[in-house]
């Protein structure tokens, strides 16, 4: 039986709704299609968490459909950056607590700054990573941008 994660147990503390989902999963395709597909959601739906270093400004996450490609340039702006690439995988854990392919815009190590795509307010809820590979939350989306302080911004290809 799967156990709550600590992504879903914040949520519900603050008192905001998230359905779950599981899903088998490969490590060697850790895609975020694949997750969509599992779940039932389209891809512009499903949002996948990269954490990425700017030289002024340090870590930020971004949150983009699975379907697309985050734009370094533009998170780079939305960011007040100059240059943004993306954290290297072995860092990932040390800095958020998560994994790649579990990685959720909740419950990370630190609070960093946090932006989701604009496409993001044209759903009512989407589904980011529940903090484990093969688990999923669906989220209200303003609930879950008020939650991680998030801002909606351009930043995909």
């Amino acid at each position: 039986m799967a156990t709550k994660t600590n992504a879903v147990r914040l949520l519900q503390l603050a008192g905001i709704p998230c359905r779950e989902y599981f899903y088998e999963f490969d490590e060697k395709d850790l895609n975020g299609n694949h997750a969509a597909k599992a779940i039932g959601m389209p891809g512009e739906q499903v949002f996948k968490t990269l954490v990425a270093r700017g030289e002024r400004k340090g870590i930020c996450v971004f949150c983009i459909p699975v379907c697309c490609e985050l734009s370094l340039k533009k998170a780079a702006k939305a960011a007040g950056d100059k240059n943004m690439e993306l954290v290297p995988v072995k860092e990932l854990l040390g800095l958020t607590g998560y994994i790649r392919g579990g990685c959720s815009p909740v419950g990370m190590k630190k609070r960093y700054p946090t932006f989701f795509d604009e496409t993001a307010i044209l759903w009512e809820e989407i589904a980011v990573s529940a903090g484990e590979r093969g688990h999923q939350m669906v989220v209200p989306t303003e609930a879950l941008a008020e939650y991680v302080s998030a801002e909606f911004v351009d930043i995909i290809l």
